[in-house]
């Protein structure tokens, strides 16, 4: 029996032998096979790009002829009758169309009108079926044909059988479909133990990677089907590539928490004391009101601060989903495609690069050169070699640190060890940075002022009520020798403790820690949707006091769009339309596409290539497909790779060793950095194909050349090429395993000059930078000519300054300065070329031992060291590898420069907004301890009671922090100097701006107390609650105050800012509330529009202080060390 696809457009000739030549249809059934011919020509045109002559051989390709050659002699007609039905229905199934079969059914000896009118159909059906199966090339060895055998996959249709029928009517419909998937009877548990106990018996006695994947129903070459709907059923069959996370915690776990504060839980019982007491002594209906009021406002604080802490949790919940979502690269339906790990299926071929994560546990394909950093899950530190014969097993969650390679996915999510391993981590989300260690400290030493003023607060309120000189509500001694009540004793004496205790809470900053988690996540969230994810929570604050910014130049500073504008041949430049001679040719089209990571897919309907690769390789592959016409379909299979030396940044250059199919003959192939090359090279090639020696006039000449390409901000690619015997080989090592690539005595083929334009923009954000007071260093791998041009095209050099030796200076010299040397020098550097991760990792040290706040950008794993080194590490979100992104602090989405100026924005908007709300903070505890201390002591009462303590508490920790903490970036942030490390968190200006306000507010509240009732000629109550309004309203003038602790303009910009003006309204409405509606609550009275406008009068007066006290200049030597320094010189007179 002929196989399908032989005779997928083939009518046997059994069809044609004893036809009777007296009907009168014969003429129709040539005709309908003169159209079946030429559908099956229009077919076989976009047939497989297969060669068929080559591939095959002759005699297979004589079984793509379609029917004998119709005769125009009538007894060379059609027949209508076949004289044997079973050998053709045989026949019939060997066709994908089954169009033999159609003759056997609808052909009887007459034809019936209707009978025509079915072949009339069927044809129809045919022809649909036959376009819908033009999509079907896909290539796979050892099946049907001798070489490089290929399967035909088709797509699933529908197929109408049509069978004699009197009626016409019985149509049969069936699905025909040609399913990759798995074997149903496959033992996948039994596989991944196999992969997790590197059982490499077990997978010989599989067949191998090939065996294993022909049972999992993957093309090795060409991937899965990319079609949703057999990714989903893989999915289903052995599970999604996701692992179980431990759960965000809940509301009620941070309400608990809550509860947990010492203050909190005295004020609970105090609640507690106080309500029992209260009911006893005034019954249930009216004595549950002060102590039912501090549970209200004790219960209202927990709640805020709880609700604040769970949207922080769910926040960082959310942007650790965001950071895990790492892109992976995959072969499917013949085409690499990006997408997420989470859609990474079993059965899924994975390219893995030098710096990727290895996404799932799998199968080692193909691939060169393959080291693997397994540390993460077995904690040994040395790289682990991967290879197809000794060890072909991955990891998920391991790392790559070297070569690069193709991988088969045999196990995803909870299979696999790392998905087990993650499960059961929890992600803590309550990460400490250093500047909330530092307002740790602060909010430390305010309590335990706060505490003593409470504790002395304490002793003269019992001392006064126990000696009878505090008198009740109606002017009765509270306590005196004769009254012995227990129970009003007790009473008494719990509301004093309360009293103190809420001047404890007020006076401790619980706001403080809440500002810092409110304003980091805000500014995480904002700092998101403008490219750039945190990581690491600390890095958001230290950005704020960057002094220096190491930057890369690809990709960083210009757009990493690369494109060949540049061909030199020898000494020549080489225009579009001039050709070389074709051994040249073919020598680029070797040293192009078998030495590159990159891949080109052309399209069946011949639209443009699909380049797949590093933004270079992208660049130079499209270059050799569309100048050089490079066939890589046709390239690759000639050739067979013997060993690849992969790029990596200490190199700056890969290599290539193959062995060419036709004649044996062995050629080493090297492309990087164009001097690099130029100086491996003793002969080169002119544009008529001869070689010439490389003299020193020719070597000027060509160094000239790659001088003038990169003066134009050309990047320099050079190739070079030499042909060696099988006795030439060196190896690195006694087994000959690792064969070395010859590098010296070459022929250099040419020099590429690859254009890649600044980012738009990046001169302002340069210069915004250098105005900020932060230096810019551009750290770059390029030639030294080239990173001038850029840095100059960018503003980080002067034209001036190109040629100053000082501030240019190439990596190789840096690294060979002594110590001294270099510290005395890298203030001045402002560019490094031809560096390597080593000389960037020096920079960095130097420069932190200097005292700087460094910001370093990198995105290869070489360049893990010096971003973990750096204050701050910025990876880049494009380019970067996993190793990078896991080794930094922050990683720019958009691998912009721009994006890094922002962050420098956001990072100062965060310190600032830090310092806005402690000014804020300060000045209400200043205010408030003083208040309650001075009038306890003199008066012997506290004119704020708990109530009404602990809602200022919520207006100044919550609301104030909501108001504050919340504020964006402004351009006068960035025209400030950088704080640096060492600076105080509480400025000479915050001091001056804090107890200024805080006197006026001591002082106006006082005078009210001791003059209120007689200078408004009202009852103490009223006094009391005129006191209480004034200190709140206080505040929310003093918010305005806050917005700039410079800038007299207090308003500006305030329009943008929706949530202060909200919050600021929010708490003006429920203070009318508390003052007007809640008088048992709050212990408050009603007060007249006269009263309100004169305690809003009082209020507001804060702002013509806060204008003129800002007009005052104040030293810019910290105000304590001014003070040390003053205290030293007494004791020294």
């Amino acid at each position: 029996m002929a196989s399908s696809s032989d005779s997928a457009y083939h009518c046997d000739k059994s069809l044609l032998d004893d036809l009777d030549t007296g009907l009168r249809a014969k003429r129709r059934w040539r005709m309908a096979f003169l159209a079946l011919r030429v559908v099956h020509v229009m077919l076989e045109l976009p047939k497989e790009i297969v060669s068929t002559t080559k591939k095959y051989g002759d005699d297979e390709t004589g079984r793509y002829s379609f029917v004998a050659d119709v005769d125009d002699h009538e007894d060379a007609g059609l027949a209508e009758i076949v004289r044997e039905k079973n050998s053709a229905a045989t026949q019939s199934h060997d066709s994908p169309y089954g169009y033999g079969k159609m003759l056997l059914d609808i052909t009887t000896t007459t034809l019936t009108r209707a009978k025509m009118r079915w072949r009339m159909a069927y044809a129809a059906i045919y022809a649909v079926r036959a376009m819908l199966s033009l999509p079907r090339e896909l290539l796979n060895k050892g099946n049907n044909y001798k070489k490089d055998p290929e399967i035909l996959d088709s797509y699933s249709y529908t197929a109408l059988d049509v069978k004699p029928s009197t009626s016409h009517q019985e149509i049969n419909t069936e699905t025909d479909r040609r399913s990759s998937l798995p074997n149903i009877e496959f033992d996948h548990a039994g596989l991944v133990q196999m992969v997790k106990d590197k059982d490499l018996a077990a997978l010989k006695e599989s067949g191998g990677v090939i065996g294993v994947a022909t049972s999992l129903g993957t093309n090795p070459k060409n991937g899965i089907h990319g079609n949703e709907l057999e990714v989903n059923k893989r999915r289903e069959i052995f599970g999604s590539n996701t692992y179980h996370r431990q759960p965000p915690k809940g509301l009620l776990y941070f309400v608990l928490d809550a509860l947990k504060d010492t203050t909190i839980l005295i004020l609970c019982v105090c609640a507690a004391l106080s309500l029992g007491f209260g009911i006893k002594e005034h019954g249930a209906e009216e004595g549950w009101y002060e102590g039912g009021s501090i549970f209200v406002a004790v219960f209202i604080v927990i709640v805020v601060s709880a609700v604040s802490n769970f949207r922080q949790e769910l926040q960082f919940d959310k942007l650790s989903k965001i950071s895990s979502n790492i892109k992976a690269e995959v072969f499917r339906d013949r085409q690499r495609q990006e997408i997420s790990i989470f859609d990474i299926v079993v059965g899924d071929v994975v390219i893995l690069n030098m710096g990727d994560q290895i996404p799932a546990d799998g199968l080692f394909l193909d691939g060169y050169s393959l080291q693997v950093d397994e540390s993460s899950m077995t904690g040994e530190s040395d790289h682990v070699e991967v290879d197809s014969a000794e060890n072909p097993f991955l990891f998920s969650g391991t790392k790559v640190v070297d070569g690069h390679a193709r991988m088969l996915v045999t196990s995803v999510g909870m299979n696999t060890g790392w998905g087990e391993m993650m499960s059961s981590i929890s992600q803590d989300s309550n990460e400490r940075t250093p500047l909330q260690a530092r307002l740790d400290k602060l909010t430390s030493s305010i309590g335990k002022v706060g505490l003593a003023v409470a504790f002395l607060v304490l002793v003269v309120l019992l001392v006064r009520y126990f000696t009878g000189n505090t008198k009740d509500e109606y002017g009765n001694t509270e306590y005196s020798g004769s009254n012995k009540d227990i129970d009003s004793v007790l009473s008494g004496v719990v509301r004093i403790v309360s009293d103190a205790v809420t001047i404890v809470v007020v006076a401790i900053p619980e706001g403080l820690p809440l500002a810092v988690t409110l304003t980091l996540a805000y500014s995480m969230k904002r700092m998101m949707k403008d490219q750039a994810m945190v990581r690491k929570l600390q890095a958001c604050e230290t950005m704020g006091s960057a002094t220096v910014i190491c930057t890369d130049k690809t990709g960083t500073l210009t757009k990493n769009e690369m494109e060949v504008t540049k061909f030199c041949l020898g000494q020549e430049e080489i225009e579009k339309d001039n050709s070389i001679t074709p051994n040249v040719c073919e020598l680029f089209h070797q040293g192009v596409g078998l030495n590159t990571t990159g891949s080109v897919y052309i399209p069946p309907l011949g639209s443009k290539p699909e380049i797949s690769g590093s933004p270079t390789e992208k660049a130079i592959l499209y270059w050799a497909v569309s100048d050089l016409g490079m066939d890589m379909e046709k390239l690759k299979p000639r050739y067979d790779i013997l060993h690849v030396e992969t790029f990596n940044s200490d190199k700056k250059r890969s290599g290539v060793l193959i062995q060419k199919k036709d004649d044996n003959t062995i050629h080493v192939h090297w492309k990087g950095a164009a001097e690099m090359i130029v100086a491996m090279c003793s002969s080169y090639y002119e544009t008529n194909g001869t070689i010439k020696s490389l003299n020193e006039e020719g070597r000027s000449k060509i160094e000239n050349i790659i001088q003038a390409m990169a003066a134009k901000s050309l990047r320099c690619i050079a190739f070079a090429h030499t042909q060696i015997s099988e006795k030439e080989i060196e190896y690195s090592d006694d087994n000959k395993t690792h064969p070395k690539l010859k590098e010296e005595g070459l022929f250099l083929l040419g020099v590429v000059g690859l254009k890649d334009p600044c980012r738009a923009g990046v001169t302002d954000a340069v210069r915004i930078c250098m105005s900020a007071g932060v230096q810019i260093k551009m750290i770059t791998g390029d030639n030294v000519f080239t990173a001038k041009a850029i840095a100059t095209e960018c503003g980080i050099l002067k034209t001036e300054d190109a040629t100053n030796g000082d501030q240019v200076i190439e990596g190789a010299e840096f690294r060979n300065y002594t110590h001294e040397e270099r510290m005395k020098k890298v203030n001045q550097i402002r560019v490094m070329a031809r560096s390597s991760p080593f000389d960037k990792l020096l920079m960095v040290q130097c420069l932190r031992q200097k005292g700087h706040v460094v910001a370093v950008t990198g995105d290869g794993t070489n360049d893990a060291p010096a971003l973990k080194e750096a204050d701050i590490g910025l990876s880049m979100g494009i380019q970067g590898t996993e190793v990078a992104k896991e080794s930094s602090d922050i990683i720019i989405l958009d691998d912009n420069f721009n994006s890094v100026v922002t962050v420098l924005r956001w990072g100062r908007c965060v310190y600032n907004n830090i310092q806005k709300f402690i000014q804020f903070q300060l000045t209400v505890n200043v205010a408030a301890l003083v208040i309650n201390f001075i009038a306890a002591v003199s008066a012997g009462d506290v004119p704020l009671t708990a109530v009404q303590l602990l809602w200022v508490n919520l207006i100044m920790d919550t609301l104030g922090a909501l108001a504050l903490a919340t504020e964006r970036p402004t351009d006068e942030l960035m025209q400030k100097k950088p704080v640096g490390r060492s600076a105080p968190l509480i400025t000479n200006i915050m001091w001056r701006n804090l107890l200024c306000q805080a006197l006026y507010q001591i002082a106006i509240l006082l005078t009210l107390q001791f003059s209120g009732d007689s200078i408004f000629n009202v009852t103490d109550a009223v006094n009391d609650t005129m006191i209480f309004n004034t200190f709140v309203l206080c505040q929310i003038f003093n918010e305005f105050n806050s917005r700039s602790m410079e800038k007299q303009n207090i308003f500006k910009g305030i329009h943008r800012n929706k949530l202060f003006m909200g919050i600021v309204g929010t708490t003006i409405v429920l203070q009318f509330v508390m003052v007007e509606f809640l008088k048992k609550f709050a212990d408050t009275e009603r007060l007249t529009l006269l009263q309100w406008v004169t305690c809003i009068v009082i209020a507001a007066v804060s702002w013509p202080i806060g204008w003129i006290v800002k007009s005052m200049p104040v030293p810019d030597e910290p105000f304590f060390k001014t003070i040390k320094k003053l205290l030293r010189f007494k004791r020294n007179v």
